[in-house]
C-alpha cells in the first residue's frame, strides 16, 4: 500500500506543486459550490426553465471560445505564475460583487448572466495557463503523474463542492454559499505568492511576438495527425456529451421532483466516478495509446447513453458513477496524449487549442441541450448525446485504421475475439526546436 501511495501521489513530493495541487483544491471547492448554487438560483429565477440553464453555462464559457487561443500564446511568451496570479486576482473580485447581490436579495436573472461572462473571462485566460503551467512545476518524467492528480484534485472539489452546497441550500440560502464560496476562491493568489521561481523548470529566454504566432501552433497541430485526432475527438464530445451541469440539474428538478440535496448527490455520485478516473491515470509513465483514448471515448458514451434512459434517481445515480469515470479518463488519456507529444515552444498554444475545442465549444453544446430539453425532455437530450459520442468515437477509429494501417483480426479458438494488430509502435516524437525560439 505503501508502494501504491507513493507512485499515486509522488507529484506531491515537489514544494511548488504541492502548493499548486493545495491552492487549486481549495479554490476549486469554492468555484463548484457557487455552480450548484447558480444552477438552482437560475431555475428558481427563471420558473424551472432548461434553456435558461443552457443560457447561463453558455455564456460561462463563451469567453473560452473567443480568448482562450490569445491566452495560449500569452503562456508561451510571458510569465505563467504572474498571469495565473492575475488571472485569479479578477475571478475573485468579480466573484465578490456576485455574492454580495446575491446575499443581499437583490439578484434577478440578467445579473446571473453578466456574471456568468464575467467569471467566463478570467477562467478563459486562467485555464490554458494553468494546464502549460504543469509542465514548469515537475520534471517530465513526473508530468503524466502531475496531470493526472491535477484532474483528481478537480475532480476531488467536484465531489465535496456540489455535497456541501446541497448541505448548506437546505440548512440556508443561496446568500451565505456564494460568500462562502468567494473567500475560497482567493486560495491559488496565495499558492502562486509562495512558490519558489528558482525551482520552477522553465527557460529564462522569452520568446518574442513574431516566435508565438496562434497561426503557427494551428499549423504544428494540422501536421501532427497524432496531437490533431484527439484534440478533433474532444472537441465532439466535449461540445455534445460534458453538458451534465445542464442536464443533470433539470433532471433532478423537473424529472424527479427532487430538492437542491438530490442534485448535489447526483453531481457527487458523477464526480465520484470521475476522481477514480483520475486515480487511475495517475500511475501512467509514459504517453498513452491512442486506442486508450478510444476505448474511454466508446465507454463513456455507452454509458451516457444508459443514464438517459434511467427509470429513477438512483439508477441515475448509480450509472453516473461509470460515466464520470470515463469521462475523466478520457480526458485525461487525451491530454496526456496531447502533452507528452509536443515540443514545449508550442505548449502554450496548443494546449489552449486543447481547452478551445474542450470547453470554449460549451456554448454551442449547452444551448443544444437546453432548447432540447426544453421540447423533447430533458432524459432524451442526455442519451441522444451519448449517441452523438458514439458515432464520434466509431468515426474516430476508423480514421485511426484507415491512416496507420493498424487492423482488428478475428481470433478463433477455445477465446475467440478481436485482436488488434498494430503496424507500427506510437513512440514519444522528440523534434527540434523551432529555429527561431533557438535563436
Amino acid at each position: 500500500m505503501r508502494a501504491v501511495l507513493s507512485t499515486t501521489f509522488r507529484s506531491l513530493q515537489v514544494r511548488n506543486y504541492r502548493l499548486f495541487a493545495t491552492g487549486q483544491l481549495v479554490k476549486l471547492i469554492g468555484v463548484w459550490m457557487m455552480f450548484t448554487a447558480q444552477d438552482w438560483l437560475v431555475l428558481d429565477l427563471s420558473g424551472n426553465s432548461p434553456g435558461a440553464l443552457g443560457i447561463v453555462t453558455a455564456l460561462q464559457f463563451l469567453p473560452v471560445l473567443l480568448l482562450t487561443l490569445w491566452a495560449g500564446k500569452l503562456a508561451d511568451r510571458f510569465d505563467k505564475r504572474k498571469l495565473l496570479i492575475s488571472a485569479n486576482a479578477a475571478f475573485a473580485v468579480t466573484a465578490i460583487v456576485f455574492a454580495i447581490l446575491v446575499a443581499s436579495g437583490v439578484v434577478v436573472l440578467w445579473h446571473v448572466f453578466l456574471f456568468a461572462l464575467l467569471l467566463g473571462v478570467a477562467n478563459a485566460i486562467e485555464t490554458p495557463v494553468r494546464q502549460a503551467f504543469v509542465s514548469e512545476l515537475v520534471e517530465l518524467p513526473l508530468l503524466p503523474n502531475a496531470l493526472a492528480l491535477s484532474a483528481a484534485t478537480f475532480n476531488t472539489a467536484r465531489i465535496g463542492g456540489p455535497a456541501l452546497a446541497g448541505v448548506f441550500l437546505a440548512l440556508f440560502d443561496t446568500g451565505p454559499v456564494f460568500l462562502i464560496a468567494t473567500v475560497l476562491s482567493v486560495a491559488p493568489i496565495f499558492s502562486y505568492l509562495m512558490m519558489r521561481t528558482v525551482d520552477l523548470f522553465r527557460s529564462t529566454a522569452r520568446p518574442s511576438a513574431g516566435d508565438t504566432r496562434i497561426v503557427d501552433g494551428l499549423k504544428y497541430v494540422w501536421r501532427r495527425h497524432d496531437l490533431l485526432l484527439p484534440i478533433v475527438l474532444m472537441a465532439a464530445v466535449g461540445m455534445i456529451g460534458f453538458n451534465f451541469p445542464v442536464t443533470l440539474a433539470a433532471l433532478a428538478k423537473i424529472n424527479f421532483n427532487a430538492g437542491p440535496s438530490t442534485f448535489g448527490l447526483l453531481t457527487t455520485a458523477l464526480a465520484v466516478g470521475a476522481l477514480g478516473g483520475a486515480l487511475a491515470g495517475s500511475g501512467r509513465r509514459s504517453r498513452p495509446s491512442v486506442y486508450v483514448v478510444l476505448g474511454a471515448a466508446l465507454a463513456f458514451a455507452v454509458f451516457e447513453i444508459a443514464v438517459g434512459f434511467s427509470p429513477n434517481f438512483i439508477v441515475a445515480m448509480i450509472l453516473l458513477v461509470p460515466t464520470g469515470f470515463f469521462s475523466i479518463y478520457l480526458a485525461q488519456a487525451a491530454n496526456h496524449r496531447v502533452q507528452m507529444g509536443l515540443h514545449s515552444a508550442y505548449r502554450g498554444r496548443v494546449m489552449a487549442l486543447y481547452v478551445l475545442v474542450f470547453l470554449g465549444t460549451t456554448p454551442i453544446g449547452a444551448s443544444l441541450a437546453g432548447w432540447w430539453g426544453e421540447h423533447f425532455g430533458v432524459p432524451s437530450s442526455i442519451w441522444t448525446a451519448g449517441i452523438f459520442c458514439l458515432i464520434a468515437g466509431v468515426a474516430a477509429l476508423v480514421w485511426q485504421l484507415r491512416s496507420s494501417g493498424d487492423h482488428f483480426s478475428l481470433r478463433n479458438g477455445s477465446r475467440p475475439g478481436l485482436t488488434l494488430v498494430r503496424t507500427t509502435e506510437d513512440e514519444p516524437i522528440v523534434e527540434p526546436v523551432p529555429a527561431r525560439v533557438a535563436a
